[in-house]
């Protein structure tokens, strides 16, 4: 026992003689539970571990069910001017209280994530602006007490704001957009996911105002129109990520706008747009050439010309849906395997619901040598058959389907076996 504590004292010696300067950076690379772990260690540890500076960077996601008011108080006036990155994501007890406390020691900040904080107002934003004025990025998703108030706030006291996240805040409109705009003009990112006041207007007004805009959701945002659509494309140039999934009003015309302004787009998003067309998609093909994500599901009029397109055009598309593109066939996928991205780039392909899909379009994709994963759900003349050949060629690609279960015969006498009905998922 004396040797035990003889060694942990002279490790505790050896601790001490590492430079402050050193513990404090090896600390400044810890998580929370890191952090609180080192500080039980010695006296010497709990001092360096809870220093304000070794907590620069702060993700409280993983304790939101436990994370109360008082507890975010306690950080914000240990850290102070050092805390520079904090998410408070899903913490639901966290207040406007909280928040002022925050923003009062907490100057330096620049990321800060509310997101899913229920009890937040524009009260918190108030204080945020008024103190935060290096705020490059803020996340305010489901916060739904914000407004179009808050934006107004963030617009004056925070001009080098680059990311803003308003999704599913039912009370932000135009006008709240438009005074972002006018006071963001550094905005980088945007989403108003689900916010069914955003309409032509406030796009105009992002696009007029914030020229270098790169990333933009805007799911289900049902009344934009092509108007706005492109205006934004020929305003920023930079545009890399666009989800317009769910905005029923698109046509063409916003492809081929997009096709003609924004050629280094990567990423699209249409889901659910049912009037795009062949005509639309070749338009990306022949212009779009850095595409490397689509998700195209539920647009119902694009046939096997839209791939044959993409396959031509796009040599560094990745990942791809087609879930509900009814009017798909296999003469599709053979066009997608024979093109530039088959080889090397494809590695997720979903296909659900694509009735016209056979065993064939499985012999095809033999050849995608990086697939990672498929979707197949509701793909009825998919067999199982085919399925294992595939496999055998590409050992390790996911393989997503289902097979209703053979029903049993009927038993008319004795005790009745029970039958598992749930899907098969290979």
């Amino acid at each position: 026992m004396q040797t035990f504590l003889g060694a942990t004292e002279l490790d505790d010696e050896l601790i001490k003689q590492l430079p402050k300067e050193v513990l404090l950076r090896v600390f400044s690379y810890l998580d929370v539970v890191s952090l609180c772990r080192c500080a039980q260690v010695c006296k010497y540890w709990n001092v360096l571990a809870l220093d304000g500076s070794s907590w620069q960077k702060i993700n409280l996601f993983d304790f939101q069910r436990d994370i109360e008011g008082p507890v975010i108080e306690n950080i914000s006036q240990r850290c102070g001017g050092f805390l520079k990155s904090l998410s408070l994501r899903g913490c639901q007890s966290v207040g406007d209280q909280s928040i002022k406390t925050l923003a009062n020691h907490c100057h330096n900040i620049e990321h800060l994530d509310l997101s899913e904080c229920k009890k937040i107002t524009d009260n918190s934003v108030t204080d945020i602006s008024r103190y935060c004025s290096k705020l490059t990025a803020i996340n305010l998703d489901s916060c739904s007490n914000i407004t179009d108030n808050s934006l107004k706030y963030i617009s004056d006291g925070c001009p080098n704001l680059l990311e803003i996240n308003v999704s599913w805040c039912d009370l932000v409109s135009e006008n709240g957009i438009e005074a972002l705009a006018r006071g963001c003009v550094k905005l980088r990112k945007f989403s108003s996911k689900g916010c069914k006041q955003i309409n032509d207007n406030a796009i105009t007004c992002l696009a007029k105002y914030c020229p270098d805009l790169m990333v933009l959701n805007l799911h289900s945002c049902e009344t934009i129109s092509d108007s706005s659509i492109r205006q934004l494309a020929a305003s920023c140039p930079r545009l890399q990520k666009l989800c317009v999934s769910k905005c029923v009003e698109l046509t063409d015309l916003s492809l081929m706008a997009l096709s003609q302004h924004n050629q280094q787009l990567n990423t699209l998003e249409v889901s659910g747009c049912r009037n795009f067309t062949d005509i639309g998609f070749q338009a990306l093909g022949r212009n779009c050439k850095y595409l490397e994500r689509m998700d195209l599901e539920e647009c119902s009029q694009i046939t096997d010309l839209t791939l044959a397109h993409l396959a031509t055009g796009c040599p560094s598309l990745e990942k791809l849906t087609l879930s509900h593109c009814e009017l798909i066939t296999d003469d599709g996928i053979r066009h997608l395997t024979t093109g530039s991205c088959a080889a090397e780039s494809l590695s997720v392909l979903e296909l659900d619901n694509c009735p016209l899909i056979t065993d064939r379009t499985l012999e095809h994709l033999v050849s995608c040598h990086n697939l990672q994963r498929i979707e197949l759900f509701d793909c009825q003349l998919i067999s199982r058959a085919a399925i294992r050949k595939l496999k055998n060629h590409l050992p390790n690609i996911k393989v997503h389907a289902y097979f209703a279960p053979v029903t049993p015969p009927a038993v008319t006498t004795g005790h009745r076996p029970r039958y598992c009905r749930c899907c098969e998922i290979l």
